[in-house]
Parts: structure tokens; C-alpha cells; sequence
């Protein structure tokens, strides 16, 4: 094995300078995007951030995250527009086949991508597989020029039933952090809300965060991007809440497995989704108000 010290100027610097510069790094300060798509299923698409305006439609994270970059865009004299391809229900191979291709399609500088969370709740779920498809979709959409935004899992240590899942959910985490690191993708640390693992920040059905819980994520997000937030504001958990009594608790169980459990399990048993007559509420890339969603 040789001991020379390789040389900066040889010819395997450009190679050496591609990798280097495809690592993870710090948050560009103030980084201006101008055309946003946002992928993904139910969490992506909003659910459950109740869209005052719309019948059985949502606002959630993602386009809250677009009025910030929008306000933003606008500040720095630019335009910004925004399309959201999310649906619920939907599994990772449309996330990253039809999604994707529809995101790419649209020029963005900018793609959110959350999928996987319904792949992991099935009994066989393959993590690396996982992992590894959603890589090769971090790949593409950096070939084509945009950022990535990538967001962990939530960590459901307190949950009543994911709790049981909560190994799965934390290597998800890490295998996401690992392609970010690999791609100069950001990450949504989901994982280190603490404030996320109260109860009162989650919709009756415990999959899907209310307006408050949608608002904190999309303070995460742009700070993940590199904006100034209050932290405190995103990240400081709710005061505790009064004790629940064990029989209360109990039957708040049931009752959630009564009305939400069991539905799901027989749509699952069936084949069904949540999001089979559900169309992706913004498919094309059109402006936004830059004024943030209260």
C-alpha cells in the first residue's frame, strides 16, 4: 500500500470534489426557493389541519411551510409558486413513481418528500428496501436540479398502539438521516419533537396531527431550511396535561379502536384506501399567498 499523499490536482480530484460536495452541510442562511412541489401521502397532504374553506380538504404542513417560502421568495423580489401532489392513504411506490415523476415534470427548485409511513405499518415491512427506494428517488430529483427535503419519523414511545412499532419507526429515522447526509438533503427532525409525543397535539384517530401540530412541523421545516423560527415556539412541549384515570383511559382505547382501528384493518383486508376517489389538491405549480395560514 502506498503512503503518498494523494494529490488535490491528480486525476481523481474531481471525483473526490463531487463526493465532498454532495455531503450534508449546514443550512444555507437564507436560502430563497422559487417553485416548490411538495410529494408524499396523508401527512403530506394535510390531514388533519381542516381547510376552513374547502369541504373534506386540509391545509397541514406542507402548505404552510409555502406561505413562509412564499413570504420569503417575495421579500427577496422574486415570485413563488406551489403544488402539492400528496394523497392519503397512498404507499411509497406511488410517492416515488407516479408523485415523483409528476413533481419532476414541474421544474421545482425545491421538493418535500415523506413517504414510507404506511409501508412501515405493514407486517412485512423491509427497511432497507425502504430505504434504498427512497434513496434512489433522492437521487433523481438532485440530478434534476432540486433540493430535498426529507422528515423523519415521530417518535411514538407514548402511543397506545405504535408504540409497539416505535424500533421500526426509529430505523426509518436513521436510514433517512444517512441519504441526507450521503445527497445534501435537509431533514425534518419529527423524531426530536418532544412536544409531538403529546396527545393533545394529535386528531381522534392518533395517525394525524391537528392545526397546532401541523403548525409546529412547518416552523421545523423552515428552520430545518435554514430560516430563523422561535424555536421555543415549535419545539417547547404543551404544559402537562391532568392525569387521565385508568378506566377513562381504557375506554378511550376501545373507543378509538372501535371507530378508527378497526375501519383501517378491514380496508387494509380489503385492499381499500383511505385515498382511492382522493385527488392531489394542487397538481400544478401555481402562485401563493406569502401570508401564513393562522
Amino acid at each position: 500500500m502506498s503512503d503518498a499523499t494523494p494529490d488535490p490536482t491528480g486525476p481523481d480530484a474531481t471525483t473526490h470534489d463531487a463526493v465532498a460536495d454532495n455531503l450534508t452541510h449546514l443550512p444555507e442562511t437564507g436560502k430563497v426557493w422559487h417553485r416548490y412541489v411538495a410529494i408524499g401521502d396523508s401527512f403530506t397532504e394535510g390531514m388533519s389541519d381542516p381547510d376552513p374553506q374547502h369541504e373534506n380538504a386540509f391545509v397541514g404542513w406542507a402548505d404552510r411551510l409555502a406561505h413562509h417560502l412564499a413570504g420569503i421568495a417575495h421579500q427577496a423580489g422574486g415570485d413563488f409558486a406551489y403544488a402539492n401532489l400528496a394523497v392519503r392513504g397512498r404507499l411509497l411506490a406511488d410517492v416515488i413513481g407516479p408523485q415523483l415523476d409528476a413533481a419532476i415534470a414541474l421544474g421545482p427548485d425545491l421538493v418535500s418528500m415523506v413517504g414510507g409511513g404506511n409501508d412501515i405499518l405493514r407486517p412485512k415491512a423491509d427497511l432497507d428496501a425502504i430505504a434504498a427506494r427512497l434513496e434512489a428517488a433522492v437521487v433523481r430529483l438532485r440530478e434534476a436540479g432540486a433540493d430535498v427535503l426529507l422528515a423523519t419519523a415521530t417518535d411514538p414511545v407514548g402511543a397506545p398502539v405504535l408504540r409497539h412499532l416505535r424500533g421500526r419507526h426509529a430505523i426509518h429515522s436513521a436510514n433517512l438521516f444517512s441519504i441526507a447526509q450521503q445527497h445534501g438533503a435537509y431533514v425534518i427532525n419529527q423524531w426530536g419533537m418532544k412536544a409531538l409525543q403529546d396527545f393533545r397535539l394529535w386528531s381522534e384517530d392518533r395517525i394525524h396531527m391537528t392545526t397546532k401540530g401541523h403548525r409546529r412541523v412547518a416552523l421545523n421545516a423552515l428552520s430545518a431550511l435554514g430560516h430563523d423560527t422561535d424555536r421555543a415556539d415549535w419545539s417547547t412541549p404543551l404544559p402537562p396535561a391532568p392525569p387521565l384515570a385508568r378506566r377513562e383511559a381504557a375506554a378511550a382505547n376501545a373507543e378509538w379502536a372501535r371507530t378508527h382501528l378497526a375501519p383501517w384493518v378491514q380496508r387494509r383486508l380489503k385492499g381499500q384506501s383511505s385515498g382511492d376517489t382522493v385527488v392531489a389538491k394542487r397538481p400544478e405549480l401555481v402562485p401563493i399567498d406569502p401570508t401564513p395560514s393562522p
